[in-house]
């Protein structure tokens, strides 16, 4: 398994992170979402020069042009409710892509414990496909585990590429173990030392969801 982990270096992409943890930012969700949009799109351009290419003849007024393409077998999946604007921001880029979509969420326990549930699926066949797979925030990796492994009903994809804008360390050890063997590279904007008594990531950005679309009961 492959990571890259984007705040290792000084990039533009340092100063989104900067804004999406900002409390005094979040307040303004549409500029939430769209930091989170914008990061998608670098995602999608650092991932994009991994991919396999092809030669095409492109006809111009002119003449005729030989480009490299990237093939177009690419899915775009996300982790519903918080992985929206990234997916969004994704699929600008990889415009051409079929796209899917995983319904995960914490059912606590009376005593704070959780487990996570994977509700609903919607994805086309993924056999021999690129699989871009994203959600904000990587806390325990539990979420991602699933969705993961509940994508792979759908198909066999040739590879996985995970993207989350914040891991804590704790969750990336835990991908680096359970998928350790499977075709995944994790795409990682930054990573956190710590998780909370309740699994959140410390210092974090609070509940992405939340701050994308409101609060919920």
């Amino acid at each position: 398994m492959e990571i890259k982990i984007f705040n290792q270096h000084n990039t533009l992409f340092n100063r989104f992170i900067a804004e999406i943890r900002d409390v005094n930012i979040q307040h303004d969700p549409m500029r939430f979402r769209r930091n989170l949009e914008r990061m998608g799109e670098v995602f999608s351009y650092e991932i994009s020069k991994v991919l396999p290419y092809q030669e095409a003849e492109i006809t111009t007024p002119l003449g005729t042009a030989k480009e490299m393409l990237p093939e177009s077998n690419v899915v775009v999946a996300s982790i519903l409710r918080a992985g929206l604007p990234l997916h969004q921001g994704i699929l600008n880029y990889f415009d051409r892509a079929e796209n899917a979509f995983v319904s995960a969420y914490r059912n606590y326990n009376d005593d704070g414990d959780f487990e996570i549930h994977i509700e609903y699926i919607s994805s086309p066949s993924l056999d021999d496909k690129i699989v871009l797979l994203s959600d904000p925030m990587l806390a325990t990796g539990n979420s991602m585990e699933l969705a993961y492994k509940a994508l792979l009903k759908k198909g066999n994809p040739k590879h996985v590429h995970v993207v989350a804008i914040i891991a804590s360390q704790a969750g990336l050890d835990y991908l680096k173990t359970v998928l350790a063997d499977e075709p995944v590279t994790l795409w990682i904007g930054a990573v956190d030392a710590e998780l909370n008594a309740k699994s959140y990531i410390i210092p974090g950005l609070g509940d992405a969801g939340d701050l994308a679309y409101g609060t919920k009961l």
